[in-house]
């Protein structure tokens, strides 16, 4: 792979606070929602990563690849605006790691 273009991983985890969920049902409807609206904006990969069995808590990550550090990182920006701008919820934690592969 020598001679390769660098690859930058970008994956940022989200945690959330989810006051109205009473179910697993209304959590996942909440994340679901959350999950395809950042997906279809920003073309990343997303996955619940923890708390699938609590009620009011989940943790979501995002993946994006670029070829540039910044790039990548930026994608991770424009995703966290777009949780800001539809999600009701508390955000309690959000932590970004760009790597080079």
């Amino acid at each position: 792979m020598d001679g390769d273009a660098p690859l930058f991983v970008a994956v940022a985890r989200l945690q959330v606070h989810i006051p109205e969920a009473r179910s697993l049902k209304s959590k996942r409807s909440v994340t679901r929602r959350l999950q395809e609206r950042v997906r279809s904006r920003h073309k990343v990969l997303v996955v619940e990563a923890d708390f699938q069995d609590l009620h009011q808590r989940a943790t979501l990550a995002f993946c994006a690849l670029s070829t540039d550090a910044a790039d990548a990182r930026a994608r991770m920006e424009r995703v966290r605006d777009t949780i800001d701008e539809v999600f009701a919820g508390m955000i309690l934690g959000w932590d970004v790691d760009v790597t080079r592969f």
